[in-house]
């Protein structure tokens, strides 16, 4: 029977971890390792996870010296890990019953796979209701070079089990404390053979506590974690059209990014509003025009310039435009 290990890395998460961690104890599939890692934890969490681990001998247990973010974390316990396939689970979230055993069976049964995508599903803790993810591709089988393409965008959503080579060539990037995490899925899909879905489900709590909800300095780790998936893609010696995609994506995140900043800035504290402000300027620096496809350069409002002081004036009128027009 094939092992797998879950990684679970976990903050303050005492109102979620107990039915994460029942998920996986409850799984069909039972050769497990589940490794998690408390990051620091200043509520009851550490001691949810040993109490679970006294009880079970499955469940390894690691603390950090200090608060690092998850992908920290991660790789951490990614040092452990032992199995032939790796997934992470989020302490908020859980899984079916039989997800793990779904995705072993795939991976089990097809030396080509490398990679097996769960069948993700919203739950929302604010009413309990629950939504498919809407993928955009009819199909269940891709190409490592189409699931990097269709991850650009999230047409494919990047919650999976694979072969623990992946892991070990390509640890979790951990250049950022939010989305770096989104260029190790992609680079994990861009380096798989194969790629296939499954019908194991894994659940995904949608609730207002999480980072990405929130207007903080760290929603601009976007722009970071996307120059550090750029300079991935050139140091492998990437093809120039895979360059070239990631860049057009890389720019509409900026200009998406920016909007943010010009709607929120003035809830930011000084010290933070400046920090964004370099990132921003640093990011504009990086952009590669010449990399952007025609039609979207001429867009107004994605229009480069190479004096930023410029782009700023573009900015302000097209998102002014564009709040006249919504209220219209």
């Amino acid at each position: 029977m094939s092992k797998v290990s879950v990684l679970m890395a976990a903050y303050n998460s005492e109102k979620y971890i107990t039915k994460a961690i029942k998920s996986l104890l409850m799984q069909t599939h039972k050769d497990l390792q589940i490794i998690c890692i408390d990051d620091v934890s200043t509520d009851s969490t550490y001691s949810i996870i040993k109490e679970y681990a006294a009880q079970d001998s499955r469940i390894k247990v690691l603390q950090m010296e200090r608060n690092s973010g998850q992908a920290k974390a991660r790789n951490q316990g990614l040092a452990v890990a032992e199995g032939d396939y790796i997934t992470v689970l989020d302490s908020d979230d859980w899984l079916s019953e039989d997800a793990i055993e779904r995705a072993v069976e795939v991976l089990d049964n097809n030396n080509e796979t490398d990679t097996v995508l769960f069948n993700l599903t919203y739950f929302n803790n604010e009413d309990n209701t629950e939504n498919t993810y809407p993928m955009r591709s009819d199909k269940d089988e891709w190409s490592g070079e189409e699931a990097f393409r269709l991850s650009l965008d999230w047409s494919i959503h990047g919650l999976y089990m694979c072969r623990s080579e992946l892991y070990r060539d390509y640890p979790f990037d951990d250049s950022c404390r939010l989305y770096s995490d989104d260029n190790t899925t992609r680079i994990h899909y861009l380096h798989s053979k194969n790629i296939k879905s499954c019908n194991g489900i894994y659940y995904y709590r949608q609730h207002q506590e999480e980072m990405t909800h929130k207007i903080s300095i760290r929603r601009f780790d976007l722009l970071e974690a996307n120059i550090s998936m750029k300079n991935t893609l050139i140091k492998e010696k990437q093809n120039g059209n895979i360059i070239a995609l990631f860049e057009c994506e890389r720019w509409k995140n900026f200009v998406g990014t920016y909007g943010l900043y010009r709607d929120y800035h003035k809830q930011l504290n000084k010290s933070d509003e400046r920090t964004i402000k370099y990132i921003i300027r640093n990011c504009y620096s990086t952009i590669e025009p010449a990399l952007l496809p025609k039609k979207l350069g001429r867009k107004f409002g994605y229009i480069y310039f190479r004096l930023f002081g410029l782009f700023k004036i573009e900015a302000a009128i097209y998102f002014t435009l564009r709040k006249l027009f919504a209220k219209g």
